[in-house]
């Protein structure tokens, strides 16, 4: 069993970052893709960003130059610094780390944006 513990969310104003950390509890399983997905109300879950082991890294269209994703592979962490947050940008944010045979999901952290 892996087992992501996330950190960071909150509510903030419009314009302002935001950093999430999502540390990995890897217990002997081999980590490949770690990534950040969010849910909206009443929305499906969607990708926001995801970097592979070898650190190629994936944005949505609509994160791209405002989020960075980042990956500790000594720590199993992986940290998603947002800027110049929109208030579209509120939801749940779920951390995911896919081993071999499964894909596993952190407990999720609310960010809401206020304009």
């Amino acid at each position: 069993q892996v087992q992501l513990v996330e950190s960071g969310g909150g509510l903030v104003q419009a314009g302002v970052s935001l950093r999430l950390s999502c540390a990995a509890s890897a217990n002997g399983f081999r980590i490949d893709n770690m990534g950040w997905y969010r849910q909206a109300p009443g929305k499906q879950r969607e990708m926001v960003a995801v970097i592979t082991s070898g650190g190629r890294i994936t944005y949505a269209d609509s994160v791209k130059g405002r989020f960075t994703i980042s990956r500790d592979s000594a720590k199993n962490t992986v940290y998603l610094q947002m800027s110049s947050l929109k208030p579209e940008d509120t939801a749940v944010y779920y951390c995911n780390a896919d081993t071999l045979f499964h894909a596993y999901w952190g407990q999720g952290t609310q960010v809401t944006v206020s304009s």
